[in-house]
């Protein structure tokens, strides 16, 4: 029974899970429902990383998506490379953008460094949509036919799931990696305590700074598989502060600061909001801002480790009682 429990047989039942899902449920809606939950799984699993491990909580992380999304189109409308060919500019880019906000804003804690990363965001989304070279408000678009494989342009949705699910793999192996490497110990420290763990030796700042440049390469490499994926992009559906707010409530859902917790986070929030969308239409989108509201007080008030924690908690309950038993 012990063997059946173990972590390492969850995390092969959970890869076949996911492996299966578009074979078993062929349906093109049930698939576009998988590369949404898989999109946003890899946002918030790389926004986890500086907002879970290390509990730097941004806000502004959209600026990063939106850099990752418009770099590969914008690759395409000036010179005609394939947008796959902007992915890795983007990533870099991000992280040194990631350096520049990370360098100033670094130096606030708490809520300030959330309304500091807001702010630098809705900047960054304002001068976008004035910008003439990258299409100002009205955005930039990709090919439209496939010229290649290199444009990954596909009809069915089942490439682009497996092809998010290798990214998302990608992610919680690094991440995985970092928990268990004296990286992820000093972040666990600088989020219990940035004095005891700047009293302690740990490179407080350097170590927040390296934590941001990798979340925000994940976080841009998100943002070109949604672009690769839809073809179009605008400063809203880059930059907007709902796409950071979703990251920061998938995380803090299914538990901020673990691994899994993200993909807990995506699984349900995903569903309530296609069923929102499907159920109200027009309607569902401002709905989702009442979700979104809904659980930030329930997560801050009830079960602010999310449910992550709240199963380990149960568990252990459980366990207790029937070894007493």
């Amino acid at each position: 029974m012990k063997y059946f429990l173990s972590p390492r047989v969850g995390v092969c039942v959970l890869a076949a899970l996911l492996l299966l899902f578009p074979i078993v449920f062929s349906d093109a809606f049930y698939r576009d429902i998988g590369v949404t939950f898989l999109l946003a799984a890899i946002s918030a699993s790389a926004w986890n990383i500086v907002g879970g491990y290390a509990g730097q909580v941004s806000v502004g992380h959209s600026m990063f998506f939106g850099l990752g999304a418009y770099t590969p189109l914008l690759f395409y409308t000036l010179w005609g490379w394939p947008p796959l060919a902007g992915v890795p500019i983007g990533m870099l880019l991000a992280i040194g953008l990631a350096v520049v906000i990370g360098m100033p804003t670094f130096r606030l804690t708490g809520h300030y460094f959330s309304m500091a990363t807001i702010a630098v965001a809705e900047l960054i989304r304002i001068f976008t949509g004035t910008w003439s070279l990258v299409g100002g408000a009205i955005g930039l678009q990709g090919p439209a036919v496939a010229r290649g494989w290199w444009d990954l342009t596909f009809r069915s949705e089942l490439p682009y799931y497996y092809i998010f699910l290798a990214v998302l793999a990608v992610v919680l192996l690094t991440t995985a990696a970092v928990e268990r490497r004296r990286f992820g110990f000093y972040l666990q420290a600088i989020k219990a305590s940035e004095r005891a763990a700047r009293s302690l030796g740990v490179p407080v700042r350097l170590t927040k700074l390296n934590a941001l440049a990798l979340s925000a390469a994940f976080t841009s490499a998100a943002g070109s598989l949604y672009v690769i994926k839809t073809g179009f992009i605008d400063p809203d559906s880059a930059f907007g502060i709902l796409i950071s707010v979703q990251m920061l409530i998938v995380a803090a859902l299914g538990g901020a600061g673990t691994l899994f917790g993200p993909l807990i986070g995506a699984l349900i929030l995903v569903p309530l909001q296609t069923a929102a969308n499907t159920w109200f239409g027009g309607g569902g989108s401002g709905l989702t801002f009442i979700i979104y509201g809904g659980i930030i007080v329930l997560i801050a008030r009830f079960e602010p480790g999310g449910l992550c924690d709240l199963w380990r908690r149960f568990a252990t309950r459980i366990w207790r009682r029937a070894h007493a038993a």
